[in-house]
């Protein structure tokens, strides 16, 4: 295989399209893993390269186990060499425009139990009458804020003390996409809120604008947030650790088994597509038994 062909594409990742060293090492290896196995099936010229030899590493990919999402990524690397290939002359045309790749896996995350639910609030809650304890009133504000709002862990981590309506106890969140949405909370989130923003001036700046702090008066880190939400998780079963993601799914399906409809949960979670509410806001067991005893005329 041409060693002029390697320099040249790497060439474009490097200047052309101004790509990382590591999103470059990454492009690399893959199209090294393709070539080497085209080797091995007696293609020593370029121009012969064609889709099935393509489909047979891919095949190959996964006969070794490789992860799916790991071979959705190489697929997205070898089309987009196959690409620049046939737009510079190496192959007649872009063979890597019929490649397929496999759909990604949409793994349900673990949803807690109403009762879990209070678990970790009754913990929380409990570490604050012990200690009053600033940090304690700032981890109950959070778990309540993620729980009540269904916001993501970037999303609180980068909220203002401007963010926070308390005449309509909502939420001002830049989320995906920059979207901007409003979501709402309830009563005991306003609380768990009201108590911090009195306790936050034990660590805050008088130009500190952010709503959650650090330990050294500075915006929380999303990993703290993830931690706080992990030891709140942890009381429920120390076997669980269970992160801010799987509460977002657990207030959305809370909603949905309370009767919320898709769509307010979709704008509420701020999504972009329906399709991804529905894999998050799955209906449990008990739900859908319910559901069918009350509609079914011979439940």
């Amino acid at each position: 295989m041409s060693q002029d062909l390697l320099d040249q594409y790497r060439e474009n990742l490097v200047i052309e399209r101004n790509l990382s060293e590591n999103s470059i090492r990454a492009y690399l290896v893959d199209l090294d893993s393709l070539l080497i196995h085209i080797n091995a099936m007696g293609i020593t010229e370029f121009k012969k390269l064609e889709l099935d030899h393509l489909r047979s590493w891919l095949a190959n990919l996964q006969t070794r186990g490789a992860a799916r999402s790991s071979i959705i990524r190489k697929v997205a690397s070898i089309k987009a060499f196959t690409y620049w290939a046939a737009k510079n002359g190496w192959i007649e045309r872009d063979i890597g425009l019929d490649l397929q790749s496999p759909k990604p896996e949409r793994k349900l995350p673990k949803t807690l139990e109403l009762s879990d639910v209070k678990v970790a609030f009754a913990s929380l809650e409990s570490a604050v009458s012990d200690s009053h304890d600033a940090m304690s009133i700032r981890d109950l504000a959070i778990v309540e804020l993620l729980y009540a709002s269904g916001i993501r862990v970037s999303e609180l981590a980068g909220l203002d003390l401007g963010d926070v309506d308390f005449e309509r106890n909502t939420v001002k969140v830049m989320g995906k996409g920059r979207r901007e949405r409003v979501a709402p909370f309830g009563i005991p989130a306003r609380e768990a809120l009201e108590a911090w923003i009195h306790n936050r001036t034990e660590f805050a700046s008088d130009s500190e604008a952010a709503l959650f702090l650090g330990k050294r008066g500075k915006r929380i880190d999303p990993r703290t947030v993830r931690e706080v939400v992990y030891r709140a998780t942890e009381s429920i079963d120390p076997s669980l650790r269970l992160g801010p993601h799987a509460l977002r799914h657990s207030a959305a399906t809370h909603l949905i088994e309370g009767g919320a409809d898709i769509r307010t949960v979709q704008e509420l979670l701020g999504h972009a597509s329906l399709s991804t509410t529905q894999i998050y806001t799955h209906v449990s067991k008990e739900r859908l038994k319910q559901v069918y005893e009350q509609a079914h005329p011979r439940a």
